[in-house]
């Protein structure tokens, strides 16, 4: 039976090391016990107390692993990847870390190693199907639309946050980047709001955000843009708490006190955005291509509407995130997917096998994208 790595215990690599269990042996790491207790009666599934910020402790955790994924925090997601691309690791990576992965293309090259990183929801899911389409027509526009959110709204927030209030924030604050007609341009986050209705949820507000990272390298497509989705009343309030300063990085002295607004902020937001045990939430995407396919244009829509799934007791974003990186697994070590170096999503969706793979195996899980298809 091969074995598989899971470096990180959070909400999502717990899920990805459960799902694998069922076919490999698998090894989860992580720092805190509380996250690998929830592991310990898993069928399949060694647990092993880690300092995954350690390049040492991850070369011995991942020595006779036949595949890794990395689902540790995006700050240390980059220097953990390079330690597995030197240990010459098949690897499959979540943390969507911040700097541009194709920094270790030829690291990876070297090592005869295929990495697959950015595979989630968004980034991960979109992606694989704008590779898919890119290949089959001439597309004129690209357009991402995601969010996870609380069935039940609750002002002032109307929100709650599967990770760190941190990493999210930053989707407040970080300028987005767009393309329009060829052009990379950058416009501030939360702007061009937009309502748009959704079965099953109703109107949710749409805004700018920088979910567009690898695709602005790897498609030359004229429009594309990813905005988030939220409840409305939400981007507003956010806007305002950034416009005021709750979100700078700028360290201020209060009461002879050195202190950064963000943490503070981040500090008041964690305890009123964490989820109970069992609360229920949602994921939603919707992903627009439209192009020229055979002379004629034409409108693909992929909608995506997930829930937490009571049985399991396993979060929408923890499934919908886990549930794509354990089919990429999946593809590498049955499949034999091999192309070496650097591989962002929309890669694997350029084959007609790996594209139906990848749905087929999110289906199985019911986790299921409905596409429609339509001449305009």
């Amino acid at each position: 039976m091969k074995k598989i790595v899971v470096l990180g215990a959070g909400m999502v690599g717990r899920t990805i090391a459960k799902d694998l269990a069922t076919d490999y042996k698998v090894l989860s790491a992580d720092i805190s016990d509380e996250s690998l207790s929830q592991l310990k009666n898993s069928t399949n599934i060694q647990t092993q107390k880690s300092n995954l910020a350690d390049e040492n402790e991850i070369e011995k955790l991942i020595a006779d692993a036949d595949c890794v994924v990395g689902a540790v925090p995006g700050f240390m997601g980059f220097e953990t990847l390079k330690t597995i691309l030197k240990n010459k690791k098949q690897v499959v990576d979540i943390s969507f870390f911040p700097e541009d992965a194709f920094l270790l293309d030829d690291l990876a090259k070297q090592n005869n190693v295929t990495a697959i990183v950015d595979c989630g929801v968004a980034p991960g899911m979109d992606n694989i199907i704008l590779g898919y389409h890119n290949q089959r027509m001439k597309i004129e526009n690209f357009e991402c639309l995601v969010g996870g959110l609380p069935f039940e709204r609750k002002l002032p927030f109307q929100y709650k946050a599967p990770f760190s209030p941190i990493d999210v924030i930053e989707e407040y604050t970080r300028p987005a980047r767009l393309v329009e007609n060829f052009e990379t341009v950058t416009r501030p986050a939360l702007t061009e709001p937009e309502f748009i209705h959704f079965e099953n949820i109703g109107t949710l507000e749409s805004f700018n955000s920088d979910g567009l990272r690898s695709i602005l390298k790897t498609m030359k497509i004229k429009n594309m843009k990813e905005k988030t989705l939220r409840y409305p009343g939400h981007r507003e309030a956010m806007e305002q708490l950034r416009d005021m300063g709750f979100f700078s990085e700028e360290e201020i002295t209060v009461k002879g006190k050195t202190i950064r607004p963000i943490d503070v902020a981040a500090a008041i937001m964690l305890p009123q955005w964490k989820y109970k045990t069992g609360e229920e939430e949602f994921t939603v995407m919707r992903v627009t291509v439209e192009g020229n396919e055979s002379g004629k244009n034409i409108r693909y829509t992929y909608d995506l509407f997930d829930q937490y799934d009571k049985a399991t007791q396993t979060s929408s974003m923890a499934r919908t995130t886990g549930f794509t990186c354990t089919a990429a697994v999946r593809l590498l070590l049955e499949k034999n997917y091999s192309r070496i170096g650097i591989n962002p999503p929309e890669y694997l969706g350029e084959e007609e096998n790996n594209f139906q793979f990848m749905l087929d195996e999110l289906k199985k899980r019911n986790v299921i994208y409905k596409m429609k298809k339509e001449e305009v």
